[in-house]
């Protein structure tokens, strides 16, 4: 679950903004307070979730038929082309849905605007839920909605192009030395060693590794322009000015999957999506995920995630908060995660969730030193910037890339 970003996006969150004028402040606003009861009539719930695939429809419709069948409640299932955008309208124009699925990026801009019910703490499972996915979904000191699901980052190999190198288990690397290492090894001719996306979501590993990150741990301040996360960005800089690794670009790839599954590339880095990928257009690939190598300071992952959001105008929120615990349980936490490529955000699913996909067991042990992604409201299109000088990276100056989103990011928390 890479981080979603549209051309339009900036602009519908300044609109979001400027909601907070306009959200609710009756009992079934943003307070967490919900003046249905629980012995209410039964209702017709709108789901907007941010996929128009048939075949996710499907799944989150049988997902919840069910919770149907035992409340008696109905749910409408919509799919958003947009959903950024129709949220921020329907908020607007009083036409949101009960329910939908908003991005750990996307949600404080939300919360801030009023748009949101904070209802975290109403649920039974709200311990069960991985400690770092309810802190990015707090906002303000309430956590606001649930952690859908999620995933990490790991490091994926071409076991047919490793073994071919003479390389075996004992040759995973384990740090950035031994990554340079067995990069080089690997890169022979077109075929690259490591192959890895051209954003902040896939380098930041390296800032993670290194010490650092984007802002500070509470989300209060921006500490990009350090030390570490300089050496972070380096060391990227380092593998690509050697040959041994590439952007998917320099391989003639439009992602890091595809480098991967044409052997372009013998390593890359990506989320859990890799498998589906790899399932419906390259069967015949063998590959294994394993963590990633440890940086100088410790062992470091990215993690992304969404969460369930209720409308703070809602009607219906008694029956939505419901339908999100029903669907925070082990069986229809394990069948979305399974249909839609994640893995579940409660603990109490790991044991299952690796017992069904034992290649994903580098993934989910990321799950307990992961850093979510930055979620301050107004720092999307910072990020943004971020990612087109990352971009850049083999020619340009890290520095000075840390020291722009250092100045820029500042100036949202100002």
């Amino acid at each position: 679950m890479s981080r979603r970003s549209t051309v339009s996006l900036a602009g519908c969150l300044t609109a979001a903004l400027a909601l907070a004028a306009c959200s609710s402040s009756s009992d079934t606003g943003s307070s967490g307070a919900s003046t249905q009861s629980g012995a209410s009539a039964p209702v017709t719930l709108t789901y907007m979730i941010d996929s128009t695939s048939p075949a996710d429809l499907k799944l989150q419709q049988d997902t919840v038929a069910p919770w149907e069948s035992k409340t008696g409640n109905k749910v409408k299932v919509v799919a958003a082309t947009d959903i950024d955008q129709e949220l921020t309208k329907g908020f607007s124009d009083g036409s949101a849905p009960d329910l939908f699925v908003t991005d750990a990026t996307i949600f404080p801009t939300y919360a801030k605007a009023g748009n949101l019910l904070a209802y975290g703490d109403q649920l039974s499972m709200k311990n069960d839920f991985y400690p770092n996915l309810v802190q990015t979904f707090t906002y303000g000191g309430k956590f606001y909605c649930a952690p859908k699901d999620f995933t990490t980052l790991a490091l994926v190999i071409n076991t047919d192009l490793w073994q071919q190198a003479g390389l075996g288990t004992g040759d995973v690397p384990q740090d950035w030395s031994a990554l340079e290492s067995v990069a080089q090894k690997l890169t022979q001719g077109s075929v690259k060693g490591l192959v890895i996306g051209d954003t902040s979501d896939r380098v930041g590993a390296f800032m993670k590794q290194a010490g650092g990150w984007i802002v500070s741990p509470d989300q209060t301040r921006m500490t990009a322009d350090t030390a570490t996360n300089l050496t972070g960005l380096t060391e990227v800089k380092k593998l690509l000015a050697n040959g041994s690794a590439s952007y998917p670009k320099g391989v003639g790839a439009e992602s890091a999957t595809q480098a991967l599954g044409e052997g372009k590339a013998v390593m890359t880095i990506e989320t859990t999506s890799i498998r589906a990928a790899i399932k419906n257009t390259y069967p015949s690939l063998r590959w294994q995920a394993v963590e990633l190598p440890a940086g100088p300071a410790a062992k470091g992952t990215l993690a992304f995630t969404e969460c369930y959001g209720i409308a703070a105008k809602s009607k219906n929120q008694a029956a939505a908060v419901d339908l999100v615990s029903y669907l925070s349980t082990s069986d229809p936490a394990m069948a979305l995660a399974t249909g839609l490529g994640v893995m579940p955000s409660i603990r109490s699913a790991a044991a299952t969730y690796k017992g069904s996909f034992p290649n994903d067991a580098a993934f989910i042990a990321g799950a307990e030193y992961a850093q979510l992604p930055v979620s301050v409201a107004g720092m999307v299109p910072v990020l943004k910037d971020f990612d087109a000088q990352v971009a850049t990276l083999p020619q340009g100056d890290p520095k000075t890339m840390l020291e722009q989103l250092q100045q820029k990011g500042t100036a949202v928390f100002q």
